[in-house]
């Protein structure tokens, strides 16, 4: 059900600011930079071992990820976890009783499939169920 844990978000004020922390310090790769317009962020993502690092910036006020660092502060904000058939995966949580934020995959960064879990259905853990077609 489950492949791995695909990627770990990290809401930042700042992608500018943050990055030299992960590439000069930690000297994790730089994979690569893009806009997610849909969602209002910028995201970074670095390569930790096995894993992705993706670093989350808000575009504007109205984005979910500064509404994130707001009410949160900077830090954690989900785990993505890659699945072969996210429709599959969505409609298997929902049986389970799991609460969506989506109840259909829409496009995220990298072209990805991706649907989160309302944390309140999980241990107040904000979950991405992630399916990247023809990627690894």
């Amino acid at each position: 059900m489950i492949k791995k844990i695909d990627h770990i978000g990290i809401a930042v004020k700042s992608l500018d600011e943050a990055l030299p922390f992960y590439t000069d310090i930690l000297q994790l790769p730089l994979l690569g930079i893009e806009e997610v317009k849909s969602e209002g962020i910028k995201v970074a993502f670095l390569k930790a071992g096995e894993t992705k690092l993706e670093l989350l910036e808000p575009q504007n006020d109205e984005s979910a990820v500064a509404k994130f660092i707001e009410k949160r502060g900077e830090g954690l904000h989900h785990v993505a976890l890659g699945v072969d058939s996210i429709q599959a995966r969505i409609d298997d949580m929902k049986m389970h009783g799991i609460r969506m934020i989506q109840d259909e995959p829409k496009i995220g960064a990298g072209g990805a499939h991706v649907a989160f879990m309302h944390p309140k259905s999980t241990g107040s853990v904000l979950y991405e169920l992630c399916e990247k077609k023809g990627m690894k």
